[in-house]
């Protein structure tokens, strides 16, 4: 039986990139010093990958469930269910899940901001969550819970739930609020129940103290809260069921961390870990060491400040952003390195010229004390199109990890 390591997956959010003018020509992969990747790169094999399928532009929820090694087409819930388990509150098969928005509107529920002024205090949170709480529509109950900012989730619990509604959020401001409209008929009381909260919530936040000092205070009124993105809690089965494994998450974002939950993994926390370019890369690489000492098989670090600068067309900042994680793995070598299959890659290529998710490939290594290297010598988009893992997709990766760390046991005789 060969010996068991412990899998990691490393995903820079957005890595990969296209030619940058701000860089002279390359991508910021290209333009950072990445002494790690580079060693993992000329040790390791390397490849591009098409996260989800050739020609298929990656959201970075369906890409992650792929890079865990599920069909994202088939085992995609939706965005709600995710973004609900990553902000803490239970969701299981059957239930409806929503991303949320407070929001201010006037008497004839006319949007007037659809993020209320974007800036809460924890207490402000508490409270708006205070008054919504305990709500019951049709023998189906409603959980809230706060986030970030502006934002929230809501869980949808009982029978007979269906995610296939449309949202409530106009998009835009100066727009009454949407009634949700089912799109099948099995959806229709969820529709029912979704457009029933709308009016309970915006009675019980519009006249409550933490809205009177907001006026006072000349910001808008949380007075109601917008939902968007339906889904439903799908059963499937977890990667301690599929192979066995124990897996953790070390991730700041509730997208990423739902994600992860949802296959199972447990969410390792980590203090000042924001997915910010200021998020707290020593923290991270003390975390994941302690993972790899204890009892975990298998490790998955995000990375967000990568396309956060994409986003913002800031190539200093992903060249950056690059960099830090570059000395983070380093750190995580350093310690455990003989313990670990490792691979580093992202979810999706995010151009900082166009700012947006698209198709292109992204690089990918996979690195072991004992793998057998390929020719490739440095980490960037075209180094890794030479490398020996040629193409492969998003669910190729887990089996490869899986498989070098011992955790695939042999087939047949």
């Amino acid at each position: 039986m060969p010996t068991k390591h412990t899998a990691m997956l490393v995903i820079l959010d957005g890595l990969g990139d296209r030619a940058c003018k701000d860089l002279k020509g390359v991508t910021p992969l290209q333009a950072a010093k990445t002494p790690t990747f580079d060693k993992l790169a000329l040790e390791g094999q390397t490849g591009l990958m098409d996260v989800i399928g050739p020609g298929i532009t990656p959201g970075s929820d369906a890409a992650h469930l792929a890079l865990f090694g599920y069909d994202p087409i088939a085992t995609y819930p939706g965005r709600g269910p995710l973004e609900a388990l990553g902000a803490g509150l239970a969701s299981k098969p059957g239930d409806v899940a929503f991303r949320a928005n407070f929001a201010t509107v006037d008497t004839e529920l006319r949007v007037i901001d659809r993020r209320a002024g974007r800036d809460f205090t924890n207490e402000e949170h508490r409270a708006l969550e205070e008054a919504l709480a305990g709500i019951e529509i049709d023998g189906v109950k409603v959980h809230f819970t706060a986030t970030s900012q502006h934002r929230g989730a809501v869980v949808f619990e009982g029978p007979g739930l269906s995610g296939e509604v449309t949202d409530t959020d106009p998009h835009e401001t100066g727009e009454i609020i949407l009634n949700s409209k089912a799109l099948t008929s099995e959806a229709q009381k969820t529709a029912k129940i979704v457009n029933s909260l709308t009016k309970i919530a915006h009675e019980r936040l519009k006249d409550i103290r933490v809205n009177k000092n907001r006026i006072e205070r000349g910001l808008p009124a949380a007075n109601i809260i917008l939902l968007r993105g339906p889904g439903q809690h799908k059963k499937m089965p977890t990667l301690s069921e599929r192979y066995g494994i124990k897996s953790a998450a070390l991730a700041g974002g509730s997208l990423y961390i739902g994600t992860a939950k949802y296959v199972g993994m447990e969410h390792v926390k980590v203090k000042g870990q924001t997915g910010t370019i200021d998020t707290n890369f020593e923290g991270i690489a003390e975390r994941a060491i302690e993972c790899v000492q204890g009892d975990y098989d298998y490790v998955f670090i995000h990375v967000k400040a990568t396309d956060n600068a994409s986003h913002d067309g800031n190539a200093q900042e992903k060249v950056l952003a690059i960099e830090r994680t570059d000395m983070m793995v380093q750190k995580i070598i350093d310690a455990v390195g003989d313990k670990l299959v490792i691979a580093v890659s992202g979810d999706h290529t995010t151009p900082i010229e166009i700012g947006e998710h698209t198709c292109d490939p992204v690089p990918v290594l996979l690195w072991s004390s004992f793998i057998r290297p390929d020719d490739v010598r440095a980490f960037s988009e075209f180094d890794c199109a030479h490398g020996v893992l040629k193409m492969i997709i998003g669910q190729d990766l887990m089996p490869l990890l899986l498989g070098y760390a011992g955790h695939i046991p042999k087939l047949g005789a």
